[in-house]
């Protein structure tokens, strides 16, 4: 009885304790982001110029934290999701290559200069008042942390470029009316909601189809792989030379474009010649199997992954900390900041330092939702959305188009998913190989049905579902949302403030 009842009292003691470990490790994430939020509070508070503004400018850089910690939180996922859903890389290792290259591609080639008002989407007055701009700011920059920080919650990745486009938007419209906003503009970006993700899916599933049948799809693998993978590797370096040379490297070459093709095709030929001999020496170690070629693909994805990491840091530091330059510079200048703005070392550690801890804190979630819980990734298939993100980019860019890395990354887990449900339902095995419907023997035979009836009823039940669709729901609602549900909280904060601020 005595032992009895002292098991029962260690059972106890265990699940409190356990009870208490996940308690503390709940808090843990929230209270670090809290700990962030205050030293950038106390750093502001030394650095906020004198003046009426001065508090604004303090608010602004706690702010800007936020949505610093809400930008890794939910956008670095679609960079390192399929590299950790395909198993190629750990979580944890995920998380410090990304948050390294995060931190680096901000902080040593993020913009010298940022344009305001989130690329003209709203064109104020030049009589403007200097306190209703820096508001609007605020407004826009703290709704579109807060929409931003619920979509992580929802497990949606969204674009952070958009809630910043629909903060600013209904921020604008509550200070000045409709009259304010650069319609073309937001046509365009409207437009950007069908063009990034059907880009990218295009792009991916042409890209996967592409390595399926010449590679996958071939009875001897192995030597197709030594064909083709270091095509596709040499594809990789041509495509990321120029995607770095023309997104990540702004702040510190501004080449031609022509230098862009040439550094292009020479780091395709160089990637191609330098790898081949690489893969010819592995092969022969591998057997002939979809799982051993497959693995060529890891260790290209993860530098892919570790290169997009580095030019979001670059590009989208600005969507973290732009308006808190802005905000400075009206706050210094007195006027409103309607042109370009520097961006300060200091306001770009503030960006690079939280979106690498909200990645740590928060990206976990949503790492394993786009790398796993759409559909399956192995090496190949996350390789191939990569690469399809960072070719979007070049293309978008050349035509002129306004895209979303989000939107295409997601876009192109989305593409591969589909061909490979497309395949699956055509009847094709692993191997490509066709593969005929078995009736099942438990199932009933009618007499009036004929052969090839029951082979169609067979293939109708056998049709599956590789790309799971509340997944799609989800996401695709929250794409659409995004830009009014920002516009509301921005207009609803701005009359707060002009309330508070006694105006």
């Amino acid at each position: 009885m005595a032992k009895s009842a002292l098991d029962k009292d260690l059972k106890k003691v265990g699940s409190l304790e356990e009870a208490t470990l996940a308690l503390s490790r709940s808090i843990a994430a929230p209270g670090l982001a809290l700990v962030f939020l205050i030293a950038v509070f106390l750093f502001m508070m030394g650095l906020a110029p004198a003046g009426p503004l001065s508090l604004f400018v303090i608010a602004g850089g706690v702010i800007a934290g936020y949505m610093a910690l809400n930008i890794g939180a939910n956008d670095v996922a679609n960079n390192m999701g399929p590299a950790v859903g395909s198993r190629a890389l750990p979580l944890g290792a995920a998380l410090v290559i990304a948050a390294i290259c995060e931190a680096a591609g901000a902080i040593l080639a993020g913009g010298d200069v940022v344009t305001t008002i989130s690329r003209n989407i709203i064109v104020p007055h030049t009589e403007f008042p200097v306190r209703d701009f820096v508001m609007l700011m605020m407004a826009s920059f703290l709704a579109a942390a807060i929409w931003i920080h619920l979509a992580t919650f929802l497990n949606a990745p969204v674009s952070t470029t958009h809630s910043i486009v629909g903060g600013v938007l209904g921020a604008g419209i509550a200070a000045a009316g409709l009259s304010i906003v650069n319609w073309t503009t937001m046509g365009a970006i409207a437009a950007s909601w069908v063009i990034s993700p059907v880009m990218g899916g295009v792009i991916a599933a042409a890209l996967l189809g592409f390595i399926k049948w010449r590679v996958l799809f071939r009875e001897d693998r192995l030597a197709a792989a030594q064909t083709w993978v270091p095509v596709m590797i040499g594809l990789m370096a041509g495509v990321f030379a120029m995607y770095l040379s023309l997104k990540g490297l702004s702040k510190v070459w501004k080449p031609s474009m022509e230098t862009v093709w040439l550094l292009g095709i020479g780091a395709f030929i160089l990637g191609t010649l330098g790898t081949r001999p690489l893969i010819r020496r592995r092969t022969p170690q591998l057997e002939n199997r979809r799982k051993h070629v497959a693995s060529l693909f890891t260790i290209p994805l993860i530098f892919a992954a570790a290169l997009l990491s580095f030019a979001h840091g670059a590009n989208d530091v600005a969507n973290a900390v732009g308006p808190l330059a802005a905000i400075v510079a009206a706050a210094e200048s007195n006027h409103a900041a309607t042109g370009n703005v520097a961006l300060p070392l200091w306001v770009l550690l503030i960006g690079a330092m939280g979106i690498s801890l909200g990645l740590a804190l928060f990206g976990p979630r949503l790492i394993r939702t786009v790398g796993a819980k759409i559909t399956k990734m192995d090496a190949p298939r996350a390789y191939c959305v990569a690469l399809a993100a960072a070719i979007t980019v070049l293309v978008a860019s050349a035509l002129g188009l306004p895209v979303s890395s989000t939107h295409i990354a997601i876009g192109g887990i989305f593409g591969v998913g589909f061909l490979r449900e497309m395949l699956a339902n055509l009847g094709l095995n692993a191997d490509g190989a066709k593969k005929a419907p078995k009736p099942k023997a438990s199932e009933p035979s009618s007499l009036s049905s004929t052969p090839e009836d029951a082979i169609r009823k067979q293939a109708k039940r056998e049709r599956r579902r590789l790309v799971r669709r509340r997944h799609v729901i989800t996401i695709a609602a929250a794409w659409v949302v995004t830009v009014p549900a920002a516009g509301l909280l921005a207009g609803l904060f701005y009359w707060l403030m002009k309330i508070v601020a006694g105006s």
